[in-house]
This record gives structure tokens, sequence and C-alpha cells, in this order.
């Protein structure tokens, strides 16, 4: 009998997970379908692909997972304010929203929306999860070798995949 696929870089792996905060909230899951990420190309946290490196089909795990290895260590400052009219006049903005800011030197910076007060819209240069120990738990469902078309994007397409 052939030794099963395991999750190494260039699969597709297919996971079934749940996952909550280190006081136990529930923070997402995956839902009725298994979520599928090509292993080896960051598109999942690192300590959970790490944690999840040589694993096969049908195994379960509790993986957990400190700030460093999942959104990492909450950056000082918090929240800072910004006018309503620093943003496209047509976007409709929500708290947790992920947007990109280009600052006066180029570089393209990732910011969440914390807050919408009318004009006022608080936003912050941290994930909404960092600082966070991650704890998730783990069902592998699938591992099949990725397309050359996913290996070259660097993620996964089809079902359970994102598409271009």
């Amino acid at each position: 009998m052939p030794s099963p696929h395991r999750a190494t870089a260039g699969k597709v792996v297919s996971i079934h997970y749940t996952l909550t905060s280190s006081a136990g909230d529930l923070l997402d899951r995956s839902g009725d379908e298994p979520l599928a990420y090509l292993h080896g190309h960051e598109n999942i946290v690192p300590g959970l692909e790490r944690q999840l490196e040589g694993k096969a089909v049908g195994d379960k795990l509790k993986a957990v997972v400190e700030p460093a290895e999942g959104y990492g260590e909450k950056l000082p400052g918090g929240p800072q304010p910004l006018p309503r009219d620093a943003f496209p006049e047509d976007l409709e903005l929500e708290e947790g929203m992920q947007l990109a800011a280009q600052m006066a030197d180029g570089q393209v910076v990732p910011l969440w929306i914390a807050k919408v007060e009318g004009d006022q819209i608080l936003v912050d240069p941290n994930h909404p999860l960092a600082g966070e120990t991650l704890t998730f738990d783990v069902e592998i469902t699938e591992i099949r070798d990725a397309t050359e078309e996913e290996r070259t994007h660097g993620h996964v397409h089809g079902p359970g995949g994102a598409h271009d």
C-alpha cells in the first residue's frame, strides 16, 4: 500500500478547523466546506503551517500558535484617527475592514479600521488578532498535488480555493 500524501511544500491541503482565542472565544471556523490552502506558500499563519508539516489525511491536532507565529505582536500606539475625507468617497467603511495605505516613502502598509465614529475613522496598523495566542483544532480532510498553475500563482484554484 503506497504511503499517504503528507502536508509538504507544493501540496494542496484541505482542513476543517475551529479557531479560538486564549480566552476560549470562537473566532472562526471552516464551515461546511474545508479550507484548501497551498502548503509552503504562506497562505495560512506560519505557526499553523509549521505544525501541519508532515501530517496526513485524517490527522487531527490542536495547534497553539503564539503571536510571533500568528498575526504578530501588537505594535505600540494603538488606533489613530483619520478624517472620513481621507478615504474614497464611494468606499463603505466598516469596523474590521482591511485597507492598504501608501506612506510618503512609497511603502504600502496594511491598516485595519478599528472604529467608525461619524466623520472620524480610527485605523490601526495591528491585525485584529495581533498579540493573541490562537488555538486551532484541525482535521486534515484531503491532500493532493498542486497544479503547475497553483504553484506558479502561489495559491489554490478551483473548489475550496481561490480563483483568479
